[in-house]
């Protein structure tokens, strides 16, 4: 696999890990503090609502709810597969995730793979989320390897997309 890259960056929860998470509370809390705002949640999926958030002055106190729950829920993250690979790679490992940094970071010393990381990125280290690429850029940019020379390994749609804005190669967890 690694042949063809300098690098191999993955997503978190839902690639390497899953997080204990009942995203359903979490989306029932975010709206509440929108409500509170004046915000209609019911227009926006979770990210979007973060987003929203932010719009209205309270995306500190949204970010907090919500990484409050992701770090509880890292401390508990179930291993995947994927995450198998990650101390075998012959080339750096790093990680981009739309959970913050913290979380990520518990959820890999959980499983041992913290060591094996040389870059972490969660929403909150770089002012972008996925599917914008440059959080993904910015990771490459601290391995010092070019897009074309790595592959992101994701679970989701807005990870393949995030790949292709940043022109990296894609592969499904």
């Amino acid at each position: 696999m690694t042949d063809d890259y300098d690098a191999v960056v993955y997503d978190l929860d839902g690639t390497l890990v899953r997080l204990v998470v009942d995203w359903a509370t979490v989306e029932r809390e975010v709206a509440d503090r929108l409500r509170e705002v004046g915000v209609d949640p019911d227009e926006h999926d979770t990210w979007e609502m973060l987003d929203a958030a932010e719009a209205a002055g309270i995306g500190d106190a949204v970010h907090e709810l919500i990484a409050a729950h992701e770090r509880d829920g890292a401390a508990r993250a179930e291993r995947l597969p994927c995450a198998d690979e990650v101390g075998g790679l012959d080339v750096p490992a790093a990680v981009c995730s739309l959970n913050c940094e913290a979380a990520c970071r518990t959820a890999l010393d959980r499983h041992g793979l913290l060591g094996s990381v040389v870059v972490v990125a969660g929403r909150d280290t770089v002012p972008a989320r996925k599917p914008d690429p440059r959080a993904l850029t910015w990771v490459l940019g601290e391995l010092g390897v070019p897009p074309e020379r790595a592959l992101f390994v994701g679970d989701s749609d807005s990870d393949a997309v995030t790949a292709e804005r940043a022109g990296v190669a894609f592969r499904w967890a």
